[in-house]
């Protein structure tokens, strides 16, 4: 009986270690391993055994993550100052360089967006940073990809939220739009009129060409008058009649 009570105590401390042991890496986790301080591997999901003091596991959330840029002063290559902000997605493609390679790859990702965003906004004008938002967008998120690849990050888009001008400089861009557009009106409204005066040309053009379309046109005017309710009152005279006293005057100049 005194090894069976010996033996009790043995296993209970056994299944207390066992279960201290056991750690769990979640399908959108890596565990990467340092045993005595040296890495010794990458850990795929599912139930781990972690020897305490000897060794030590670090989970890392391989899933892509949104970092949110925070509002940064920046000045254009014309010298305009503006505020810009914006949303860096990136996952960890390689889990034991993102935790080997740098302290804090969260932090450092945020900071080299920081700078590489002012950077950017710097070497281009104010019209085309609000022309190109996209373009710029790609550039940021070529440089930092680049940069980040030692550490095992892989920066998948970059996008910028807002840009924020000075109240001047937007009372100013107003007035531009403003004035714009009524020129556009003017021109509009010219190219109307032109258009309208080659019709009426060519519409003079054809009823002259015709025997008797003019006649008919008039007749079509007095009816559309004659259609008005007005107390306007039409003297119509034959055309032959206005001939006859334009000769007679022509003959009484003469005499």
């Amino acid at each position: 009986m005194q090894p069976l009570i010996v033996f009790y105590p043995v296993v209970i401390v056994v299944l207390i270690i066992l279960l201290v042991s056991i750690r769990q890496i979640n399908q959108y986790q890596r565990g990467v391993m340092f045993t005595l301080g040296k890495y010794t591997g990458t850990k795929m999901p599912g139930w781990r055994l972690v020897i305490p003091i000897f060794q030590h596991m670090r989970r890392v959330d391989i899933r892509t993550k949104a970092v949110d840029v925070p509002d940064q002063e920046a000045i254009t290559k014309d010298n305009v100052s503006i505020h810009i902000n914006a949303v860096i997605y990136y996952k960890v493609n390689n889990a034991e360089k993102s935790i080997i390679e740098v302290e804090n790859f969260y932090y450092a990702i945020s900071q080299l967006a920081q700078t590489t965003m002012r950077n950017a906004v710097g070497e281009v004008s104010l019209d085309d940073l609000l022309k190109n938002r996209d373009e710029i967008a790609h550039r940021i998120q070529g440089i930092v990809d680049k940069a980040s690849d030692p550490w095992g990050i892989k920066v998948e888009s970059v996008e910028l939220k807002d840009i924020v001008l000075p109240q001047d400089l937007k009372r100013t861009m107003a007035k531009e739009a403003e004035a714009e557009r009524e020129k556009r009106a003017v021109i509009i409204k010219a190219e109307g009129e032109v258009a309208a005066a080659e019709n009426m040309s060519k519409a003079a053009n054809m009823l002259n060409a015709a025997p008797g379309a003019l006649h008919l046109r008039t007749l079509q005017s007095i009816n559309d008058l004659s259609s008005d309710q007005s107390n306007t009152t039409i003297w119509m005279l034959p055309i032959e009649a206005l001939r006859a006293l334009e000769k007679i005057g022509k003959r009484g100049a003469h005499e």
